[in-house]
């Protein structure tokens, strides 16, 4: 058999390489899910994570209180496919004198980048921390185990939020269940003031006029008594006060989804906008473990 002419190996040589620069992303991509089986969604970006939604559709269904035991019932906001698999899950609970709607807003924000979100009631508006740790643990258990939503979660993934008492609650939370993946207390309140037993990655989000929970009696030093040992981060939001949590927000939105990101799907990819420290006129203070850099 004759040898190949020069233009003829030229045009097989094109062609291979032409196919391996094809096959090479997909390659990568095969290899990166096969080391995250968690990863939802596309490749984030700073406009992605500030978007008012995310890439997925989202649903949501009422739990009445009724119909549940240990808390007060609340709504479920869901992703519709799971064409990529189950989602991590996060319950979050208001504060003091609020209810669900006042934590409305993250629901379908928070849903719609690859979560099942529960924001609840509590059994009486004027519960204290202690009280929503219990609560916010009840929430979950029945998202994982009675829901009509059960088949979509991944009972290993799961998280906690909370405003005010809330936030304090879900620190508590935190202490109650070391096997949670996330916490993210928001401008929280509680008469405890060390969480040294806290392992589990938390964000605290304080508010830098907060006159019912100032920064310095509250969110710094809960911050301050977690072991440097475990992931955590304290973000302040420059001259919001108590409430900024209650309304739609963008800074709290990205952040709160990258540690979400981070820590419930173990998501390498948000690494980005928590390590270094983001800078940003809407945050007057950051503080963080860095422990991904």
């Amino acid at each position: 058999m004759s040898s190949p002419t020069p233009r003829a190996a030229k045009t097989v040589l094109a062609a291979v390489l032409t196919a391996a620069a094809l096959t090479a992303p997909q390659a990568v991509q095969s290899a990166q899910a096969a080391d995250n089986p968690y990863e939802r969604g596309p490749a984030p970006t700073q406009q992605s994570i500030e978007a008012a939604r995310g890439p997925f559709a989202t649903a949501q269904t009422s739990v009445p209180a009724s119909a549940v035991s240990g808390f007060g019932g609340g709504t479920i906001y869901y992703p519709t496919s799971t064409a990529e698999g189950t989602f991590g899950a996060v319950a979050v609970a208001p504060g003091f004198t609020a209810d669900q709607s006042s934590m409305a807003w993250y629901g379908p924000r928070l849903a719609s980048q690859g979560f099942v979100i529960f924001t609840i009631n509590t059994l009486s508006r004027y519960d204290q921390p202690d009280s929503r740790a219990r609560q916010l643990g009840a929430a979950l258990d029945y998202l994982t185990r009675s829901s009509g939503v059960r088949s979509r979660i991944d009972a290993t993934r799961l998280g906690v939020m909370g405003h005010s008492m809330g936030g304090g609650g879900s620190l508590e939370a935190s202490e109650d269940r070391p096997q949670l993946q996330a916490a993210i207390p928001l401008t929280p309140w509680d008469t405890q003031k060390n969480f040294s037993d806290v392992r589990v990655p938390t964000m605290i989000i304080g508010a830098q006029s907060d006159a019912v929970a100032p920064v310095s009696s509250h969110a710094e030093p809960f911050y301050e008594s977690i072991p440097a040992s475990s992931e955590k981060a304290y973000l302040e939001l420059a001259g919001a006060g108590h409430t900024a949590p209650n309304s739609s927000n963008t800074t709290i939105a990205k952040y709160s989804i990258s540690w979400l990101k981070r820590y419930i799907d173990n998501d390498t990819r948000y690494d980005q906008f928590l390590c270094p420290a983001p800078r940003a006129s809407t945050i007057s203070e950051y503080r963080d473990t860095c422990p991904n850099s």
